[in-house]
């Protein structure tokens, strides 16, 4: 490419400051450095973590940031060191990596990389301490490794995910985030048996995806828990069957979803990142058998409170961080699911934008009017 080796300058929209709505702003995208690759974004999708770090209530403010991590786009141009990417390759960017060298990659049982784990408070890039982003020579940070609320990007080879150039980036963007997340854990954690009965707590778009997860493994009775009433028309594309409005009843909700299930669910899982949502997946779950796995992300002083009988009855509590998927490793395989129409990623999209408009998409999450909003780069 022309541009390679070259700054490129580029829009990108800028936080600024902790909730003030983000700016279009010219920013300067310096060339990738060793194991580091420039993408061009076609796509982005807003996530509620993108949300979260820009309200900046519960955790470190990073700012100036560039915000985003669920997109997809095309390699630019490569750093040296870098020799499984070219420019061209079609690129799911993920807010983890895969270095695919330390005892975690080597682990058939692990995705939690060593080397480039999610890390909320680096604005900068890993191999120098320094951002790839400028405004009139001052750095702007950088956000999960991705930053992808930006034309352009750069990002360690270990986070970007390279898929069949025939996927439309535009519904596949989802998954670098959201989908895999919701989805894995249902299908590579509590992994229910055809006929079983799930429940999911949270219908938001990971527990949307996690739904779907329990549809395609064929569970007979998939039972949606949300405080919100609206949730369940919507709940219903993604194969749930009852709906459970835990403010409908004046005791504690695994009670309720116990005797409607005959002493439990077979499988629970928890997308809200509200301990007490937590404390009730795992108490739902039927004794013997029952599995409650754990997805949203509690604050900082949040306690795990349970009577231990629960284990010695033989209930499993799991956690999970990503699906349990290898972003370099399994991603192209879940797009892959995608293009063989075993996943339908469109009845996530609900809106779409574009990338001047982004604010919108803040707006429409804010108003929980959105699953996901994807914007489009190019005007």
């Amino acid at each position: 490419m022309a541009t390679a080796g070259k700054v490129i300058k580029c829009k990108a929209a800028v936080a600024w400051e902790a909730g003030k709505p983000l700016s279009i702003e010219e920013v300067e995208v310096a060339p990738p450095q060793a194991m580091e690759v420039r993408v061009k974004i076609l796509y982005t999708a807003l996530c509620h973590t993108d949300v979260y770090f820009w309200e900046a209530k519960g955790q470190t403010p990073v700012f100036p940031r560039i915000l985003g991590h669920e997109a997809g786009g095309i390699v630019e141009s490569v750093g040296e060191g870098v020799t499984e990417l070219a420019p061209g390759d079609h690129v799911l960017p993920v807010f983890t990596g895969e270095c695919k060298e330390c005892a975690h990659c080597q682990s058939e049982e692990s995705n939690m990389c060593d080397l480039l784990r999610i890390n909320v408070d680096r604005g900068v890039m890993i191999g120098d301490g320094q951002s790839r982003f400028t405004i009139k020579g001052k750095p702007i940070f950088h956000f999960v490794g991705t930053s992808t609320f930006s034309e352009y990007t750069v990002i360690h080879v270990g986070c970007l995910a390279k898929i069949n150039p025939e996927a439309p980036l535009d519904k596949v963007c989802i998954m670098s985030c959201g989908f895999c997340t919701g989805f894995g854990a249902t299908v590579n954690v509590a992994k229910p048996k055809r006929g079983q009965t799930v429940a999911i707590f949270g219908l938001g778009a990971v527990g949307l995806a996690a739904m779907e997860g329990a549809r395609i493994s064929g569970a007979s009775r998939i039972i949606g828990v949300d405080l919100n009433p609206a949730k369940w028309e919507q709940a219903k594309k993604f194969g749930c069957t009852d709906f459970v409005n835990p403010k409908d009843y004046s005791k504690p909700v695994q009670e309720v979803l116990i005797e409607m299930t005959n002493g439990g669910v077979d499988r629970a899982v928890e997308c809200t990142g509200n301990i007490n949502a937590m404390i009730s997946a795992f108490e739902c779950v039927h004794d013997g058998w029952g599995v409650a796995v754990l997805v949203g992300v509690p604050t900082k002083d949040d306690v795990f409170k349970t009577h231990p009988m629960n284990f010695l009855n033989e209930k499993t509590l799991k956690g999970t961080f990503f699906g349990n998927y290898k972003p370099r490793t399994d991603l192209p395989n879940v797009v892959e699911m995608y293009m063989r129409k075993e996943l339908e990623l469109e009845k996530f999209i609900t809106h779409s934008v574009p990338f001047s408009q982004i604010n919108t998409a803040f707006d429409l999450m804010l108003k929980g009017e959105s699953i996901r909003c994807v914007m489009r780069m190019e005007e």
